[in-house]
């Protein structure tokens, strides 16, 4: 469903992605993970086709990004991009933003108007679901802004660390519960960046891990921990591919404070 090929991509001349290549299968939920500043978020943007690479190139179902208008068209009918920070119209309802997207989506109207009232009790908004934005929390507007990837139905959702900015302990539970049955069906594929092993562990059928703007892994989390020989948490394994040197200076300042 999702092939990228070869792409590198710069900010000036410092290289961000280098040479990455990736498939994402239909019907998988594939994690890209690594530290901070490693390429996680310009790699969903390439998929997403708002950033174009120096070289390589995004298929997405086997249509090829920016070849044309009309091939463009119909990647973005079948996309939905939410990025780590969404732009918002402040002066619009919950609601009616809602309302906005799933249209330009061309879902049903009956269908679109339920899938709204049952995205906003899921998400605790259904008190504040007719007050502009601009009055939310910042989680609020996290919370609405990932409503907004729901409501399309897109078959191929790219989401750039959904389960950041403010998100209360209820949201992270209702956003990774909606993900688990996304990810249980066939239809659906996501291509999700977040940095925390835990949500990923039990979600992901595949996770890929960057680090200095290459893929230096993409495996199960299984398959991950038999190749770093590690059988304990995920965390810890991805310390291993990315930061080996980490569990070895914890025990290092714990042995020269007691000594």
């Amino acid at each position: 469903m999702i092939n990228i090929v070869d792409v590198t991509h710069h900010y000036g001349i410092r290289p961000v992605l280098r040479k990455v290549n990736l498939q994402v299968d239909t019907g998988q939920l594939v994690a890209v993970m690594g530290p901070n500043g490693m390429g996680k978020s310009t790699l969903l943007g390439v998929a997403a086709g708002v950033l174009w690479p120096l070289k390589g190139y995004v298929e997405i179902n086997g249509l090829r990004r920016r070849t044309s208008a009309d091939d463009e068209l119909a990647i973005r009918k079948q996309v939905v991009y939410l990025p780590d920070h969404p732009w918002l119209p402040k002066n619009s309802t919950g609601r009616e933003f809602l309302v906005a997207v799933g249209r330009l989506y061309e879902i049903d109207d009956d269908r679109l108007m339920d899938h709204v009232d049952r995205l906003l009790g899921l998400f605790d908004l259904s008190k504040h679901g007719d007050s502009p934005i601009r009055s939310y929390s910042s989680g609020q507007q996290k919370k609405i802004a990932i409503c907004s990837a729901l409501i399309t139905e897109a078959p191929v959702m790219l989401l750039d660390e959904p389960f950041a900015g403010g998100l209360d302990p209820s949201a992270i539970l209702a956003l990774k519960r909606v993900l688990q049955r996304l990810a249980e069906r066939s239809d659906v594929t996501v291509l999700m960046a977040t940095p925390v092993p835990e949500i990923v562990e039990g979600l992901a059928h595949k996770v890929v891990v960057i680090r200095d703007g290459e893929v230096i892994a993409y495996e199960t989390p299984e398959g991950l921990r038999r190749i770093t020989g590690c059988s304990g948490s995920l965390q810890e394994v991805l310390e291993r591919l990315i930061h080996p040197q980490t569990l070895e200076n914890i025990e290092k300042y714990f042995e020269e404070i007691s000594a």
